[in-house]
């Protein structure tokens, strides 16, 4: 059994990954649940509006720099740490440098930017966490490109955990003394949460890293170079060359992601709404059903990261069966989780939105967007392929086209259908992405694709799973009486033990 795991590193380390995720989303929806009831759904909606911000940040000094790493270390094991320093150099310098622009401008940037004053006492809070978020990153990229997930799984828990903490204390403290809580106390915990993220990233890779096996250099011009700058000349220009292409990529898509979340309470006040209510209504979408639909992306999320680096790998190797047969299981358990999850976000989506927040429009946002499942988590896992492969021009490309047509909906139907417009855009855009990319992988690599298998099969067993779980609790539900939330979570989970053990049942069936 330890040598299996050994040897699927991709399997063992998304199952990591996957685990620490869904610890953290589950400790974000208690978090979230709190912030709801007390900065209330137009805080949430100002809160989002911020993020923005650190978005486009993080995309220029930490994001990129963090995939270069990791696709960089898997091509490159013997210079892992050289290429770590590099990275980390360059990606702080400029988290610094942004963290000082924003602290300057935040007046500014939230007037004519965000359009929205009440966002500039809590600019500065997250420019403070933009240089943490480097570092993690930058330790995070070296421990995907060697492929030990371990310290940032650990990580994850950490942020979150030391996040909801501080909330928790200053909220306390707040209340004991008879003041109000206003939406600072969200961005001081995410600050915290990068801080804690930070210092425990780099306190394992300062005890815990070994030490490059490259052989030293041979003699030449650069020896006279101090080893530090030497090592920062040979590996700065390789690595990036490698994240400029993607830091330009995601500075457009962050873009047009803040443009999206700016203007979606603009057009929501031309369709008629004020601003309370345009705010209200993108905290309850934005704050309470997307991170619904967004949970089971735990796993697709935790694949993406490793799958990056093990195609790079394979790619490395010409060992093109190895990237077939990683596409081909991608696809497939993408798929299978998706359509159980529109069946779990359709049927229970009220009870959840209700339940939980205390929101049946929250409810109604999920039952909506489960359709947008299966979509997100393909566009997911094969959009970190492809940037594998080193098709990160074809990527940028084709989710800029996503985007754009998302932005379609905003500007030209909110005004006219209200928030249902924008839905309809995400799932519209989503769809289109998803066939992109599949459509562009199988131009490159040649992997076996049955959709009877891979979309009739788990629908069929969806559907008797849900005529199974109708027929048990038509005749008896004794989780009535544990309250909502707890017996929809028990309903829900019955549901995935159903559908989860037919799968395993007709897949045991074909192996033999």
């Amino acid at each position: 059994m330890t040598d299996f795991f050994k040897k699927h590193t991709l399997i063992t380390g998304t199952l990591l990954l996957t685990a620490t995720g869904f610890a953290t989303r589950v400790l974000g929806f208690f978090y979230r649940i709190f912030l709801s009831r007390t900065i209330g759904a137009e805080g949430l909606g100002i809160y989002n509006m911020v993020h923005p911000v650190y978005g486009i940040c993080f995309a220029l000094c930490a994001g990129s720099i963090q995939t270069a790493i990791s696709r960089f270390v898997a091509a490159n094991t013997q210079r892992s740490k050289e290429i770590f320093r590099t990275g980390l150099v360059i990606s702080l310098s400029l988290g610094l440098g942004l963290a000082a622009l924003i602290i300057r401008f935040s007046a500014p940037l939230s007037h004519y930017i965000l359009m929205e004053d009440r966002c500039a006492p809590l600019l500065p809070f997250m420019a403070v966490s933009v240089p943490f978020s480097a570092i993690h990153a930058c330790v995070n990229g070296y421990y995907y490109g060697v492929k030990r997930t371990k310290v940032p799984a650990v990580s994850q828990i950490a942020e979150q955990t030391v996040r909801m903490a501080a909330v928790f204390l200053i909220a306390d403290i707040l209340t004991e003394g008879g003041r109000s809580i206003t939406v600072e106390l969200a961005v001081i915990g995410h600050l915290m949460g990068e801080l804690a993220a930070c210092l425990f990233s780099v306190f394992c890779f300062c005890l815990f890293t070994p030490k490059d096996s490259r052989k030293p250099s041979s003699p030449g011009k650069e020896k006279s170079l101090p080893p530090l700058l030497s090592s920062f000349r040979q590996t700065a220009v390789p690595l990036m060359a490698l994240a400029l292409p993607l830091m330009g990529n995601r500075l457009v898509l962050n873009v047009l992601s803040s443009a999206e979340a700016i203007w979606i309470p603009s057009r929501l006040s031309s369709y008629g709404l004020s601003s309370a209510e345009a705010l209200s209504i993108y905290g309850v979408l934005t704050g309470m059903a997307m991170p619904f639909i967004m949970f089971p992306s735990a796993i697709t999320n935790s694949m993406a990261v490793l799958l990056l680096p093990t195609v790079a790998e394979a790619q490395a190797d010409g060992n093109e069966a190895r990237i077939a047969r990683t596409i081909s299981m991608s696809l497939r358990y993408s798929l299978y989780m998706g359509i159980l999850c529109i069946g779990v976000f359709t049927l229970f989506g009220a009870e959840l939105g209700v339940g939980v927040f205390q929101n049946p429009t929250a409810g109604i946002f999920m039952q909506i967007l489960a359709w947008l499942c299966p979509f997100l988590y393909l566009a997911t896992t094969m959009g970190s392929i492809l940037n594998g492969l080193g098709k990160t021009t074809t990527t940028f490309l084709q989710n800029t086209a996503a985007l754009v047509l998302r932005l379609a909906f905003v500007l030209a139907g909110i005004p006219r259908l209200g928030i249902m417009a924008y839905l309809w855009g995400i799932l519209t855009s989503e769809v289109v992405l998803a066939i992109l990319h599949l459509i562009s992988l199988k131009k490159l690599v040649v992997f076996s694709w049955n959709a009877a298998e891979m979309i009739l099969k788990p629908a069929l067993l969806l559907i008797i799973s849900v005529g199974i779980y109708y027929a048990v609790f038509s005749f008896w539900d004794g989780f009535d009486r544990l309250g909502l939330f707890a017996s929809t979570a028990l309903h829900i989970g019955v549901l995935c033990l159903c559908y989860g053990g037919l799968l395993t049942v007709f897949h045991l069936a074909k192996r033999k």
